[in-house]
């Protein structure tokens, strides 16, 4: 507890909007602190037998990591941003090509020329791009440039980055600060459109008795038994409330007499939200929050897609 409070005493950054702590006494005395830009709703204190996960998963759902490319013919700003903050920030810089006055069989060369330069910036950009989507495990790609060297990129692109691929209008010369705002707003409206195709998709899968299961108690089941491949959880199970007495018996073995409170709060339930992503990362789930509480609104707020049926 000491230790705890002169970090929160002394060792925050003022730029800091949130921070969280992990401690534990007799593992090794493990300390982990992890100062974040992004804001934490409300101040928590849990005394739990395993970490607390869910408000940090949600974060990094809500300002998820991915690329940037603004780029033009020969010039590319490429950016890695996450919990809305610039983790890396480079440029590329293809050779230019200096135009002269010349005509007939010499501007046709010369025209070969631009176009050849074009292309081989496109693919040392897209080759730039790859190497840190690999390194940075980066699922999400926001391509930005003019009406020329957009087609030049998205033909270099790996087939495996298709998908992650979002294409947009930004001055080239923005502020970093103003890709970040414009960036992830284009980011989160194209996750809008994705979780209400994936719920849809699900509740398919559901009704054809696939790999799908619907409901709370299905579904944290299937968490138990690590059948779950993504964890689908609506936005409106944020607040900790009791747990139902079908999950307490599900989790009966692992669960603490009491958690959670802080110093002026009567000692907190355990939150189930908390509890299904926990469990998710115990199994290797992904974790989803879909933040329209309406999609699953009519099967309780969980759902999950499987990696096999029992």
């Amino acid at each position: 507890m000491e230790r705890i409070v002169s970090y929160a005493a002394g060792k925050i950054d003022p730029a800091a909007n949130g921070v969280a702590i992990y401690a534990c006494w007799g593992a090794g005395e493990f300390f982990e602190a992890i100062q974040l830009t992004t804001p934490v709703s409300d101040n928590r204190v849990y005394a739990c037998p395993q970490p607390h996960l869910y408000h940090l998963a949600r974060l990094d759902e809500q300002y998820p990591r991915y690329a940037a490319v603004l780029t033009d013919t020969n010039t590319a700003r490429i950016f890695v941003f996450g919990l809305d903050h610039i983790i890396a920030a480079e440029d590329v810089k293809g050779k230019k090509v200096h135009r002269v006055k010349v005509g007939g069989w010499s501007q046709a060369r010369y025209q070969r020329r631009v176009g050849n330069a074009h292309q081989e910036h496109a693919k040392e950009v897209m080759e730039r791009l790859a190497q840190i989507v690999r390194e940075d495990k980066i699922s999400h790609i926001i391509l930005a440039g003019d009406q020329v060297v957009i087609p030049l990129l998205q033909e270099q692109l790996p087939r495996e980055m298709v998908s992650m691929v979002e294409v947009m209008k930004i001055d080239i010369h923005a502020s970093q600060q103003d890709v970040l705002t414009a960036t992830l707003a284009k980011l989160l409206e194209q996750e809008a459109r994705t979780a209400a195709e994936k719920v849809e998709r699900l509740m398919q899968q559901y009704r054809a008795r696939g790999l799908a299961v619907v409901g709370l108690q299905e579904t944290l089941e299937a968490l138990v038994n690590g059948q779950v491949d993504e964890l689908l959880i609506s936005g409106a199970l944020e607040e900790s409330h009791p747990l139902p007495e079908e999950v307490r018996a599900i989790l009966a073995p692992e669960l603490p007499d009491s958690e959670g409170g802080t110093a002026s709060e009567e000692p907190r339930q355990a939150s189930l939200p908390d509890l299904l992503v926990t469990k998710a990362n115990q199994s290797g789930a992904t974790v989803i929050f879909i933040e329209d509480a309406a999609l699953l609104e009519s099967v309780g707020g969980v759902a999950a897609f499987l990696r096999w049926r029992g």
